[in-house]
C-alpha cells in the first residue's frame, strides 16, 4: 500500500510529495548478504561513473531540497564503485544496476555522448532535483533498454522530449515532472510534440507511475491511457491538455493518485464510481469539469484528498460523502453547488481542510458545529455562499478544534463577532468581511500573536 503524504497549504498540491513514495525504491539500501562476497564493480563502469562526475560542478543552488548533499564525494578510483553512495550493483555480476544521484547539488549538462549511457545494465536511474543547465533530454536514454525506473523530475531539463523514450518498454516509473522556471506563473521547460504522448503510452504498457506535471503537451489526453491497467499514479498538472477527459481513466483498477489540475481547456464529468476503485488522491482543480457530483462519489472510501475546486459542478453536495471516513482534505470551492450543506458532512472527523467558498450553498448553521465536529480542522472556508452563520455559546468549548489557522467567513450574514474564537491561539488568517457585525472589536483579538490577516 502506498503511503499518502499531502500538502494542504497551497491551492494546488505539490505532486512530488505523493510521487516520492511511489519512487522510493530508487534510493538503494545496502542489501549485501554477509554470507556471499559480492562481485566487484566492472572497471569500465567505474571509469564511466568517474568521467560522469568530472563533467559536473557542485553548487548548493542546483538542488532545492533542504536535505540535499553531494553523493558523488564518495566516488574515487581507490574504492569499489559498488560501495559508492547512490550506486547499486548486482551482487553476482558486479554490473551497476541502480544510480541514485538525486538532490546531489549537481550542475552541468548531459549530452548524448555522456558516459552515463555506457551503463548498459542500469535498471533504476534517479537524477531528480539537480540542475542540468537546460540541456535537452538525450535520445541516448534509449540505450538503457533495461530501465524500469527513470526519474528526471525537477532538474532543469528543457526542450522536446525525445520519441526514443518510448523504446524503454520495461519502464514502470517515468517521472519528468516539475522541470520549470519558478516564475509567476511557472514557465514549463519540457514539451511533447503533438500526439507524441500517445505514441509513448502505447509502448510503455507496464507503467505504474506516469508523472508529467508542467510538461507542455497542448493536445488531447490520449485514450491509450485507459489501457494502462497497472497505472497507480498519473499526474498531468498544468500540461495544457484539452478536450474531453477520457472517463475510463477514473476507472483504472489500480489508480490511487490522479491530478489533472490547472488545465482549463479540459472538459469532462465524473462517472458512476464503484467501491473497488482505489483512488486516494483526486484533484481536478481548474480543469473544466461539469454536471452534478454523483452520489456514488461516496463509494471512494479510500479517498484522503479531494480537490474539485474551480470547475462547473452544480447540484447538491452529496450526503454520501459521510462514507469517505478517511477524508482529510475537501475543496469544492468556486463551483455552482447549491442547496444545504448536508449534516452528514459533520461525520468526517478526520477533515483538516474544508473549502466550500464561492458556491450557492444556503441554510442556517452554527459556527460551533464546525469547530466541535472536526477536531483536526486547521482550515475552514465558507465565504461567499448564501449561508447564515449564527454564533451561540457552545456547551462543548472544551472539545472544540483548537488548531484553526485559517478561517474565511466573508458574506455569511453574521451579526456578531464570534466569541467562540477567543481561545483559538493558532489563528493566522481571519476574514469576516461583508457581514453585519456591529460594535467594538473584542480586546482579545489584539492578543492573537499568530494573527497576520484580519
Amino acid at each position: 500500500m502506498i503511503v499518502l503524504y499531502m500538502i494542504v497549504s497551497g491551492l494546488i498540491p505539490n505532486p512530488s510529495i505523493f510521487r516520492s513514495n511511489l519512487t522510493a525504491d530508487l534510493v538503494f539500501p545496502d542489501l549485501h548478504s554477509p554470507l556471499i562476497k559480492p562481485a566487484p564493480c566492472h572497471q569500465a563502469e567505474s571509469s564511466a561513473l568517474l568521467q560522469l562526475k568530472k563533467r559536473f560542478a557542485i553548487t548548493k543552488f542546483a538542488s532545492q531540497s533542504s536535505l540535499s548533499y553531494t553523493k558523488t564525494n564518495s566516488w574515487n578510483s581507490s574504492s569499489d564503485c559498488c560501495s559508492w553512495l547512490g550506486v547499486k550493483c548486482d551482487e553476482q555480476t558486479g554490473h551497476v544496476i541502480g544510480l541514485d544521484i538525486s538532490s546531489s547539488q549537481i550542475y552541468g549538462s548531459i549530452e548524448s555522448n555522456s558516459t552515463l549511457f555506457q551503463l548498459s545494465q542500469l535498471e533504476k536511474l534517479n537524477l531528480s532535483d539537480n540542475h542540468f543547465n537546460y540541456s535537452h533530454i538525450p535520445s541516448s536514454f534509449a540505450h538503457l533498454s533495461r530501465l524500469t525506473h527513470l526519474d528526471l523530475s525537477g532538474s532543469k531539463f528543457s526542450g522536446e522530449i525525445p520519441e526514443e523514450i518510448s523504446q524503454l518498454s520495461n519502464l514502470l516509473v517515468l517521472d519528468l515532472c516539475c522541470n520549470y522556471d519558478a516564475l509567476s506563473p511557472p514557465t514549463n521547460l519540457l514539451h511533447f510534440k503533438q500526439q507524441n504522448l500517445g505514441n509513448v503510452v502505447q509502448n510503455l504498457t507496464n507503467l505504474q507511475v506516469l508523472s508529467l506535471g508542467y510538461v507542455n503537451m497542448s493536445s488531447p489526453i490520449p485514450s491509450a491511457l485507459t489501457n494502462l491497467s497497472s497505472l497507480e499514479y498519473l499526474c498531468l498538472l498544468s500540461t495544457g491538455v484539452y478536450g474531453e477527459f477520457p472517463i475510463g481513466i477514473f476507472l483504472l483498477p489500480n489508480l490511487e493518485y490522479l491530478n489533472v489540475g490547472a488545465n482549463q481547456g479540459l472538459s469532462g464529468y465524473l462517472p458512476e464510481f464503484h467501491s473497488s476503485i482505489p483512488l486516494q488522491f483526486l484533484t481536478l482543480r481548474s480543469a473544466g469539469f461539469r454536471r452534478n457530483l454523483p452520489g456514488s462519489i461516496g463509494n471512494l472510501t479510500r479517498l484522503i484528498y479531494l480537490d474539485l475546486g474551480y470547475n462547473q459542478f452544480k447540484g447538491n453536495l452529496p450526503s454520501s460523502l459521510l462514507n469517505i471516513t478517511q477524508l482529510s482534505y475537501l475543496d469544492v470551492s468556486g463551483n455552482k453547488l447549491h442547496g444545504k450543506i448536508p449534516l452528514s458532512i459533520f461525520s468526517l472527523e478526520n477533515l483538516s481542510y474544508m473549502d466550500l467558498r464561492g458556491n450557492h450553498l444556503s441554510g442556517q448553521l452554527e459556527l460551533g458545529m464546525f469547530l466541535w465536529s472536526f477536531k483536526m480542522l486547521s482550515v475552514l472556508c465558507l465565504s461567499y455562499n448564501n449561508l447564515s452563520l449564527i454564533i451561540k455559546p457552545s456547551a462543548f468549548n472544551a472539545s472544540l478544534a483548537m488548531n484553526i489557522t485559517t478561517l474565511f467567513l466573508a458574506s455569511c450574514s453574521m451579526n456578531e463577532f464570534p466569541e467562540i474564537l477567543k481561545d483559538q491561539d493558532q489563528l493566522e488568517e481571519l476574514d469576516l468581511s461583508n457581514n453585519k457585525i456591529k460594535g467594538t472589536l473584542p480586546s482579545w483579538i489584539y492578543r492573537k500573536e499568530n494573527l497576520w490577516v484580519l
